[in-house]
């Protein structure tokens, strides 16, 4: 059991080792600011916040690239809102984003090019041949799927919340409840994924690499 956490540890480090809070404070700052002045104002907070976020970063010689990538979030955000003067509007490239990542699922699985098997042969490097083996295969298609419906049960509540008018839920749903949700999916990913590699019966990665023929010990870590 305690082998399996340090595992899971590890993996999420894996996933998660940018800056995390670089992406979910600014929506934060914004909502919380909005809730004591009006919208223009929030924006120009939030932005300037995103701003001085991306200078720590850099003059600490920390990460910066998600503080970046949430600076330049922060401002395509502001303009949404701004422009059309709708605090709501402030997490709508989020949801256009979270829709365009459902479609590219949903593609990916109907070419029979799961992104499950993508997202691993990036993150980990395994040779792409061991993934498409019909001993190897079907687990990244099932886990496919099950981010497919994750993502498409939180976009569906984000835009919800949105068409509703709600935008303490947008915001609380959007930058707390979607990080726990996030991780157990991808806890879920990592268990269900070394399982269902195991009931196949397929070859590690070292295995394949090696040539080895069966029966095969398996996949016992990383998926």
């Amino acid at each position: 059991m305690k082998t399996l956490v340090r595992e899971l540890y590890g993996e999420l480090l894996l996933v998660l080792r940018g800056k995390t809070l670089d992406l979910l404070l600014p929506p934060l700052v914004f909502y919380l600011t909005y809730s004591f002045t009006e919208l223009n104002i929030a924006l120009i907070v939030a932005v300037v916040f995103g701003v001085l976020l991306n200078v720590y970063r850099i003059v600490h010689k920390q990460k910066w690239w998600y503080a970046l990538f949430g600076m330049f979030g922060v401002l395509i955000a502001s303009g949404f809102a701004f422009f059309n003067q709708n605090a709501s509007d402030y997490f709508l490239p989020d949801m256009i984003g979270n829709v365009l990542v459902v479609i590219i699922v949903l593609i990916s699985l109907i070419v029979k090019r799961p992104i499950a098997l993508y997202a691993s042969h990036i993150t980990r490097g395994f040779p792409m041949p061991w993934f498409f083996r019909k001993d190897i295969y079907p687990a990244y298609w099932e886990v496919s799927i099950l981010w497919l419906i994750y993502l498409t049960l939180r976009g569906s509540i984000e835009i919800g919340f949105y068409l509703r008018g709600n935008l303490e839920g947008l915001v609380w749903f959007t930058t707390l409840a979607g990080v726990p949700m996030l991780l157990a999916v991808l806890i879920a990913s990592y268990i269900y994924g070394l399982w269902r590699l195991r009931t196949l019966k397929g070859p590690s990665v070292d295995e394949f690499l090696a040539g080895k023929e069966p029966p095969f010990e398996g996949q016992k870590k990383g998926f």
